[in-house]
């Protein structure tokens, strides 16, 4: 069967990952104890995919927890569903990163790596067809962004032929937790352009948003937040844990949502969002779910869709719909606001639709979509860098672990690389020979992005 196994690296990698089990759990009907209490043998058929069966029916997650201090894991083990969690999947450190980057790859990350991919060769071994990793980590601190770079490195290095999605939570525009994350932020962008085959992005700022603003949540807490990702995550794989009409997986989903191998940063979104006063006076449709999927106010990143275009979407429809219904609704939508679509990619919406509903839900829809507007994240994030970076703040910090001023110098052309590859796609027409035929670009080129950094800032295509 097509296994995920699931890596949650530092604090909110942890936490996001702790609510992710709990959401999946509750879907397929385990109990805390590990052991399938459900009314429908379908909801455990295909567990697997996140699931290993051991001795005595009972359900482990397949997942390596990994942190540099004790704290978050052992809330973990003492939380309701701690004792499904195979023990020596959780590896911690003792002393912490600190929110320093270079701690996380070069030191003490480095020192707990030999561990932690010990335990993954463990899962994978036990694996029939292992589809692909996803990884949970923030890129602000120090543990998941400098070890979450340092395991998606090794990890490519070691399966480069199976799937890396990421879940990443990017630094909001205003609540910032720490003064050096630009840094760690930018060093780990560099990381998730060459390692990761999809980045789902998301922000605290925008997840409190849709918590205050749909949801009328008065003060929204963490667990709030992150249940909205669990949802995500829950939905992109959902029809390959239950049967559906029409199905997707991970590979699947890359291969039409990435059209070029450096742009696979995604904005992604739930549907329904109610209020839990007004649920029992609304009729979920499809046109509504569609409605609310497009919506800037439900994405999950801090970047309003309208300014940029989208190169790809995919809905995830759930629930008992008709799929024609669907397939019309998103044809009807794609026409209506053309100007949001990049012309050039005819057909751009993958759909995959389920017959199992979320919990509590009868229908639902995920959405992801492969927005040009996702560089403004990265503008304002590579904004910020170059100031500190100008005045070589704070770097010592980063020199005494091993670091080379130079990767500040690589890291920061890489994201300004990225920036204007999307500038330059946004503003592309389906008439401009821009990387197709005899252009100064091939396609070749582009993947391996050998071209200068003004270059395409410039226009000379």
């Amino acid at each position: 069967m097509r296994e995920i196994i699931t890596l949650q690296i530092g604090q909110c990698g942890n936490q996001i990952g702790a609510a992710f089990w709990e959401n999946i759990i509750q879907e397929h009907g385990i109990s805390p104890e590990g052991v399938f209490k459900g009314e429908n043998r379908s909801q455990i058929e295909r567990a697997n995919v996140y699931f290993t069966e051991v001795p005595g029916n009972r359900f482990v997650p397949r997942v390596v927890a990994v942190d540099l201090e004790p704290g978050v894991l052992e809330t973990i083990r003492e939380s309701k569903y701690g004792q499904l969690f195979r023990p020596e999947s959780m590896v911690n450190g003792v002393s912490g990163a600190g929110n320093n980057w270079a701690k996380g790859f070069y030191t003490e990350g480095a020192e707990l790596l030999d561990t932690v991919l010990d335990n993954i060769r463990h899962d994978v071994e036990a694996c029939d067809l292992l589809s692909g990793f996803q990884l949970c980590h923030s890129i602000g601190g120090g543990t998941g962004s400098g070890m979450g770079s340092l395991m998606l490195q090794k990890i490519r290095e070691e399966y480069p032929d199976r799937m890396m999605s990421t879940f990443t939570v990017i630094p909001s525009q205003r609540a910032s937790d720490t003064v050096v994350e630009p840094y760690n932020s930018v060093l780990s962008i560099h990381h998730l352009i060459e390692n990761s085959d999809m980045t789902f992005c998301l922000d605290n700022e925008a997840l409190t948003r849709i918590c205050e603003s749909s949801l009328k949540l008065k003060s929204p807490t963490h667990h709030d937040l992150n249940s909205l990702v669990a949802h995500v995550m829950s939905g992109v794989t959902t029809s390959l844990r239950f049967p559906g009409q029409l199905n997707a997986d991970l590979r699947k989903l890359a291969v039409n949502m990435v059209p070029f191998p450096r742009l696979h940063f995604m904005l992604s979104g739930i549907a329904p969002l109610t209020a839990e006063a007004t649920v029992s006076y609304r009729n979920v449709t499809v046109p509504d779910l569609c409605q609310q999927m497009y919506s800037a106010n439900n994405m999950m990143v801090n970047t309003d869709p309208s300014h940029g275009r989208y190169l790809t979407c995919a809905a995830m429809f759930r629930g008992r719909v008709s799929l024609k219904e669907c397939e019309d609704t998103i044809l009807n939508f794609t026409d209506k606001h053309s100007n949001l679509f990049i012309e050039w990619i005819p057909n751009s919406t993958q759909i995959a639709v389920c017959d199992v509903p979320p919990v509590g839900l009868e229908m639902a829809a995920t959405f992801i979509g492969n927005n040009t507007a996702i560089q403004e994240a990265f503008y304002r994030i590579g904004e910020q860098f170059s100031k500190i970076f100008r005045r070589k703040a704070f770097i010592h910090w980063f020199t005494d672990e091993g670091m080379d001023e130079m990767e500040f110098t690589e890291a920061e052309s890489n994201i300004n690389d990225l920036i204007n590859e999307y500038k330059q796609y946004q503003e592309a027409t389906a008439n401009e020979d821009l990387a197709y035929e005899g252009g100064d670009y091939a396609e070749g080129d582009y993947a391996e992005g050998d071209y200068a950094e003004g270059e395409l800032a410039e226009g000379e295509y």
